[in-house]
């Protein structure tokens, strides 16, 4: 991305989330009585948990600390409270335009320094609940098993296991203890092979350096090996320096090519789509990819961003493993992912084509998921 590009991008999400946090602002200090104490100090308790995430990112490119840890993981759960916050503030105004308008009991009017009062301790504490809750189930990921049949010879295999993983997200929220959980899990499956479907680092490569977050990577062990693609957060961050990060660490990374495995099916995998947008350089068609592909084996393809899913199946790929959604990771995005994506989250069959879409291991900004449970994907396929 050209850097007049990423200016004005950044300075209109910055715009956004101010607004954002103004609105929210402003109806809190509304809400509270004049007077107490708590309503003199709230300005500044805001002010430090709204602009957290910006203090933590931008340390980190400088400082990689437990400082900047700090801030980035405070702003990152700020980051879920607001969008809760945001929604009650909303809901709470449109009741008050309808009352405006309607006849009202006069305890409404008698009461109402009280019961603005209250319904601030009652928004703020049900989206603590939320986030609290969502953050449990972040940490709580689960193994989703697949069974897929295609119809095609694979040399001497009869079957193939695969362990997989996307959205994984490794950095500062990401840190040692969830990425050996991640190794742990995998490894568990007993697996013929493990994908990684892109991803796999959050941005910036720093802090996954500085948590030496490759030492887990390196324990991930299968028969066939360990194969993973890019994704748009790969790109964001610099794709060249996490691809060779990851090499260096024991995982094939396999970009806009195709390779044989084992003499019995083809590994398809594709540079993220958006490496144009952040490298300048364009991934190669899907025709390109499949040059020289035997498409009477079968074929298993890895893209992170699940688009274009008749033109896979009418490449003869017999099955394509995605991620990228999170299908929304927190409710109620997850009908703004099933707009967008002709799958979300799950299991599709297009003619012999099968695809799968991972909700993903780990998450993008705070480590809450309300709309889904993170995952790892335990798929089992049977060769005719």
């Amino acid at each position: 991305m050209k850097s007049y590009q990423f200016l004005i991008f950044f300075s209109i999400v910055i715009l956004i989330y101010s607004l954002v946090n103004y609105y929210i602002y402003a109806r809190g200090m509304q809400a509270l009585p004049q007077g107490i104490i708590f309503r003199k100090i709230f300005p500044w308790i805001f002010l430090f948990l709204s602009a957290s995430y910006i203090i933590g990112r931008f340390v980190e490119r400088i400082w990689i600390s437990p400082v900047s840890s700090f801030f980035t993981f405070v702003g990152s759960f700020w980051l879920a409270f607001m969008v809760y916050l945001l929604m009650a503030v909303i809901v709470v105004d449109i009741i008050r335009l309808v009352l405006f308008f309607l006849p009202h009991p006069a305890f409404l009017t008698e009461n109402y320094v009280q019961i603005k009062k209250y319904l601030f301790i009652a928004v703020t504490g049900i989206a603590g609940i939320v986030v609290l809750a969502g953050h449990i189930n972040a940490l709580t990921p689960r193994v989703k098993r697949i069974d897929i049949r295609i119809d095609k010879k694979a040399g001497q295999m009869k079957t193939l296991h695969i362990a997989a993983a996307s959205d994984i997200h490794m950095g500062t929220l990401v840190g040692p203890r969830r990425t050996a959980k991640l190794v742990k899990m995998l490894n568990e499956r007993n697996a013929d092979i493990i994908l990684l479907a892109g991803d796999i680092v959050d941005e910036d490569l720093a802090p996954v350096i500085s948590n030496d977050l490759g030492e887990s990577l390196i324990k991930l062990k299968a028969p066939l090996g360990v194969f993973a693609i890019t994704g748009n957060h790969e790109y964001i961050g610099g794709a060249e320096a996490a691809v060779k990060y990851l090499t260096d660490h024991g995982i094939r990374m396999i970009r806009d090519t195709a390779v044989k495995i084992n003499e019995s099916f083809y590994l398809a995998g594709r540079n993220d789509r958006d490496s144009k947008r952040f490298s300048a350089k364009e991934r190669k068609t899907l025709d390109e990819v499949l040059e020289g592909v035997d498409l009477t084996f079968p074929v298993i393809m890895m893209d992170h961003q699940p688009f274009n899913l008749q033109q896979v199946a009418d490449a003869g790929v017999d099955f394509q493993l995605s991620g990228h959604t999170h299908h929304g990771q927190l409710w109620p995005f997850n009908y703004i992912t099933k707009a967008i994506y002709e799958i979300s989250w799950g299991y599709k069959q297009k003619g012999n084509a099968h695809f799968y879409v991972s909700s993903g291991y780990g998450g993008w900004g705070p480590p809450v998921r309300t709309g889904n449970r993170p995952e790892i994907v335990d798929i089992y396929i049977t060769f005719d």
